[in-house]
């Protein structure tokens, strides 16, 4: 990545109104002669993302770009950046591997400022979805969860945190109905830990969204359970249609309030509370231990069935008794609980 230093005063004062990208929006001209700007799709303390086309490829096909503005001071943090940049875009461009993560197409530096482009995901956003349509059943919601956590346990695997997993950040795919988490924030996160030193450094370098983050992302020490907290808190929008920040707070125990404007059972309102719980000790720590706790309530009501005081049919109990025959794996989980049941009784007596 050429790393030219450009401009870096005008990186102090940024201007929306100068920016040469939003005057480039729906003109002919070209940026890098191969991005053709069509329109600015959303804009943030770090920069500006743009829908654009690439006049490079056959059928011109749409693309984001992401122009990141960095505050720097000198040559030498400018440098820094860079590198930094580079290192996360190069991570960005690995998990593009997955069906549910943009891919990354480009990465550059131009004028003092960074870019990434990547793959254009046609859909709307999950807020978009509830305000539309209103808000999620409880089954809907686990359907969410059972696509999202995939996602959280391959940036496990691959040792990234999100940062800013909310309903502005989850497309749903037009084409196919999948679900597509955009706009990490681990390069924004890299670039503000370069940013220079001022009274309002904390505010700069905090990367996420009010209400979606818990208490420690906000002390600027992120770990994989942050993910798991905002994806908690994104479940509760999904089924109150209300934000966070809209929801009150336990007295005694600053945990939200919630389960008022839903009904939902009980398995799965302890599961969700347990995501948003604000001490990290009681929070679940990794996606793949929010997996196990859904899969184990989804397998409660085949258990409770499995425990009823109805005797087994005679057709069950005859094959126990007499013939090795297959069984149901519920008849057997039933035989087995009621003769533990039975053990237990016996030595009680």
């Amino acid at each position: 990545m050429n790393r030219v230093l450009g401009n870096i005063t005008n990186l102090h004062q940024y201007n929306l109104q100068q920016n040469h990208l939003v005057q480039m929006c729906g003109s002919k001209d070209l940026f890098c002669d191969r991005y053709r700007i069509l329109r600015i799709l959303g804009r943030g303390g770090f920069g500006i993302t743009f829908l654009a086309q690439d006049a490079m490829l056959p059928g011109n096909p749409l693309c984001v770009i992401k122009q990141l503005c960095p505050k720097v001071a000198s040559a030498k943090t400018w440098q820094n950046a860079c590198q930094r940049f580079e290192k996360e875009a190069k991570t960005l461009a690995k998990l593009g591997s997955h069906s549910q993560i943009p891919m990354l197409l480009n990465y550059f530096e131009g004028n003092g400022e960074l870019y990434l482009v990547q793959e254009y995901v046609r859909g709307y956003t999950l807020a978009r979805e509830v305000k539309q349509n209103g808000t999620k059943t409880e089954t809907e919601v686990k359907q969410f969860l059972q696509e999202l956590l995939p996602i959280l346990h391959y940036l496990y695997q691959n040792q990234v945190i999100h940062r800013d997993i909310k309903p502005q950040n989850l497309v749903r795919c037009a084409d196919d109905g999948r679900i597509v988490l955009i706009d990490f924030g681990a390069v924004k996160e890299q670039l503000a830990d370069i940013c220079i030193n001022s009274v309002h450094q904390a505010q700069t370098n905090f990367v996420g969204t009010m209400g979606f983050a818990p208490p420690e992302q906000f002390s600027l020490r992120p770990v994989y359970a942050s993910d798991i907290y905002a994806l908690g808190m994104t479940c509760i929008y999904l089924l109150t249609g209300k934000s966070p920040v809209e929801l009150e707070n336990d007295s005694q125990t600053g945990e939200i309030r919630w389960l008022n404007d839903v009904n939902v059972s009980h398995n799965f309102a302890r599961i969700i509370s347990k995501m948003v719980k604000m001490s990290l000790d009681e929070r679940f720590q990794k996606p793949q231990d929010v997996i196990k706790a859904l899969n184990l309530a989804t397998d409660l009501p085949n258990l409770s069935d499995c425990l009823t005081s109805k005797p087994l049919s005679t057709r069950y109990q005859t094959k126990v008794e007499t013939t090795d025959s297959y069984l149901p794996s519920v008849a057997r989980t039933a035989i087995a609980i009621r003769e533990w049941k039975a053990k237990l009784k016996q030595r009680s007596v």
